[in-house]
Order: structure tokens, then sequence, then C-alpha cells
């Protein structure tokens, strides 16, 4: 399914701290994003900082509100654009067995934590949290990419402050866009929480069941696997084209999958041995080597 979303609409959906991180600024200084716009509380926002930190809290202020009349301007040409579908599945120990429309099943294998722990923790896996096989009851997955309109990212390239403020503020309307879409899934399209009802700042800190890795997070490092989420589901529907390693254009794009177990909960595959690598490139149908460059910052 398809989604396209106005730009006003996934805006509210914008993690703030992530934008004010990409212009180096810290957490702290994200919080304008909620306080209200008058100059009353705008001046009694500065007044919670440090007398040294004054100047820098001034800076957070403007380049949010520049930010906000970037957003109304480009809310008059582009479009946020999403992807998803809902896929039977079950697991085979490290493998997830995804049914494709047509019936046929796509292995799409997992990486699973290898470094010695203390605490006798189990060492997790994303296939962890589906249905096994052995089961004889199919579970249910989710497959997503979400992109901004990519003429965004050219605009403004000569003038370097505009075209980083398009730019930071892509990157989070594609995730802003994931996150309204996730929204509809977990309550209606999938339907596995109808009665869901948090706030945006709730879900901005995922309070939410299931969870929704995107390709690169710790649990999916590898960005190879992009190419799998492409054969599941044609990602140039909206717009999106992989490069030869992976990587999506546009920029400002997100994929990944969405689980629903309400044990499921992020976590990192971390550092892993040759003796993985070699198991997961062979499941893969690859060579240990076209894998190792896929996969080099989690290598022992």
């Amino acid at each position: 399914m398809i989604i396209t979303y106005h730009i006003h609409t996934v805006a509210p959906y914008i993690n703030w701290i992530y934008f004010f991180h990409a212009w180096g600024f810290e957490p702290r200084f994200a919080a304008i994003a909620n306080i209200h716009g008058c100059d009353v509380c705008r001046a009694s926002w500065l007044t919670t900082f440090p007398e040294e930190e004054r100047n820098k809290a001034a800076e957070a202020m403007q380049l949010f509100k520049e930010a906000n009349r970037m957003l109304d301007m480009l809310d008059a040409d582009y479009q946020v654009k999403t992807l998803f579908k809902l896929f039977k599945v079950n697991s085979s120990g490290d493998d997830l067995l995804i049914t494709r429309d047509d019936g046929t099943v796509l292995t799409f294998p997992m990486l699973r934590q290898q470094v010695a722990k203390d605490d006798n923790a189990p060492y997790l896996c994303l296939s962890d949290f589906i249905r096994p096989l052995s089961a004889g009851i199919p579970d249910c997955i989710g497959a997503f990419a979400s992109c901004i309109d990519a003429e965004m990212e050219q605009l403004y390239e000569q003038d370097p402050y505009k075209h980083l403020l398009v730019q930071t503020l892509s990157d989070r309307l594609a995730e802003a866009a994931t996150e309204k879409m996730h929204e509809y899934v977990r309550k209606e399209a999938w339907g596995y929480v109808p009665d869901e009802n948090l706030t945006i700042p709730e879900l901005l800190v995922e309070k939410f069941q299931g969870i929704r890795p995107a390709v690169g997070y710790p649990s999916l490092p590898d960005q190879s696997v992009n190419f799998l989420l492409d054969d599941l589901l044609d990602m140039k529907q909206i717009g999106i084209s992989l490069t030869e390693n992976g990587m999506m254009i546009p920029h400002a794009s997100v994929s990944g999958l969405m689980f629903a177990h309400p044990a499921a909960h992020y976590f990192s595959v971390g550092k892993i041995g040759y003796d993985q690598l070699e198991d997961y490139a062979h499941r893969r149908g690859k060579k240990a080597d076209e894998m190792k460059k896929f996969l080099a910052a989690n290598l022992q």
C-alpha cells in the first residue's frame, strides 16, 4: 500500500532531537519545539538556560523558526511517500521465510548476537520475534520504505545554509512519515493494537507495541538487505532506487521491517565472528568476501 502525505501532515511527527543533533545542538536545545511560539514563552524558555548557554539557545530558537518557515514553503510543492506490505512469515533458525504475493518464499537471513555475555541473557536475533516454522501456523511481518520527493535534495544548491536546512529536514520528514505510517499499520492495516491511544511524544520514545528496525539499525546492520526489501516492495513505486551497494536514492529514505510481538525490542547485533559471516553469506547465497564489505563494522 502506498500512502502519500502532505508535509504539514507529517511535520507534527518530526523528532526534533535528531534535527538539532545534525546541527550540533545537544538534546536539551530541541525542547524549543515544545514551547508555545509567543514571545513571552520563548523569552521564558531562554531563562531556563545558564547565562553562558543563552546565546546558543537563541541560535536554536532561530534555527527552529527558520526550519518551520522552510517546512511551510516545501509544503506547497512537495510530498512524502511511504510504501508498506504485510506478509505471511515464519522463522527457521536465524532466517525469516517470507511468503511473497505470488506464493513463493523469500529467505531473509538475519544476524545473531555473538559476543559473550556475563548475565546469561539470550543471544538475540530478529527472527526470535517470529513464530517458528515448526509451529505450523504462519505469523505476520511488515516491510516498509519511505522517502521524500527526490527534487527536494537539489533545492538551494547555490545557498549552502538553505541547502543544508532542506537536507536535514528531508531526513526528518522521511522518518516522520514512517512514524505516522507505522501508527496506521498498528491500529488499522495490521490492527494488532486497534485501541492504541498514544500522544506523539509517546510515539517518539517508542511506547508502542512492536518494533520497526530500519536498515542500518544495530539489529539490521547489513545495507545489502535493501535488495531483499526491494524484492518484496518494488521501491521504485515511490521513487526509490538502489545503488550497486544497496544505498537508497533519494538519500532521505528509510526502509526496514515491522514486528508485532509484544516482547520485540531493539538490540544491537554487535561484533560477530568470521564463522557467522560465512554462515550468513551462505544463507544469502553470496561469498563471504562479498558480504564482508557490508558488515565490516561488525566483524571482530
